[in-house]
């Protein structure tokens, strides 16, 4: 992955990426980088942080706890992922906890340092809302996915939406999210996400390349009525 400066870095969390270059380098005057070994929690599930983390170098997992007390790695986060970027704005208790797989280097901005800036620069401010409403189309566009598509179909849309076009034109999915995951993304059980994906397979509309992502070979895959 190409090294990626500090503005471009906060543009890829959902808050801010409609921020300026100039008001990204206002933001970036709070952040604070910091180092965490392997093992270690940036988060808590059930607990509060009020802080934002941006992944630099190193990698996450996504974890929860199953009735039996044992973890699942819901998804893992790379460089240039975030963390906790709602807590910024509604001090609610993190849903999953998210702990190091290895060394991380990560970018922190508290509540308070997010609060002190956007109270000083308007523009800034708008900037984030303009975030926050895109957020909250895409969830409405998944509400109305969640109704009106079978299983399949919302399967196929979401790993169309996470997938990334290589210079080649070929769409790739680099991140790897468990069944599990992408189940409780769809409102279905883990069981039928894996047959879902199993069929896709099966079709040819996608293929596990040599180094563990998912390929998308065909641009559109057909949802089952």
């Amino acid at each position: 992955m190409a090294t990626l400066t500090t503005p471009e870095l906060l543009r890829r969390v959902p808050l801010f990426e409609h921020l300026s270059d100039t008001q990204a380098v206002s933001l970036m005057g709070a952040l604070e980088k910091k180092r965490y070994k392997r093992s270690e929690r940036l988060v808590e599930a059930g607990q509060k942080t009020n802080m934002l983390f941006v992944i630099l170098s190193g990698t996450a997992n996504v974890v929860v706890t199953n009735s039996s007390g044992k973890e699942l790695v819901l998804a893992t986060l790379g460089a240039g992922d975030c963390i906790g970027e709602m807590s910024l704005l509604d001090n609610q208790p993190h849903s999953a906890t998210v702990v190091t797989a290895t060394q991380v280097d990560v970018l922190v901005l508290t509540r308070d340092g997010f609060n002190s800036c956007i109270l000083h620069n308007a523009q800034m401010a708008v900037a984030v809302m303009r975030g926050l409403v895109k957020r909250l189309r895409k969830a409405n566009q998944k509400i109305a996915s969640l109704a009106l598509l079978s299983v399949f179909g919302r399967v196929a849309r979401y790993v169309l939406e996470m997938a990334e076009e290589t210079p080649s034109g070929q769409l790739i999915v680099r991140k790897k999210i468990s069944h599990a995951a992408i189940a409780r993304e769809v409102g279905a059980s883990r069981e039928m996400v894996s047959k879902a994906l199993k069929e896709f397979e099966a079709q040819g509309f996608i293929r596990k390349t040599p180094d563990g992502m998912l390929a998308i070979t065909e641009r559109r895959t057909k949802p089952r009525p």
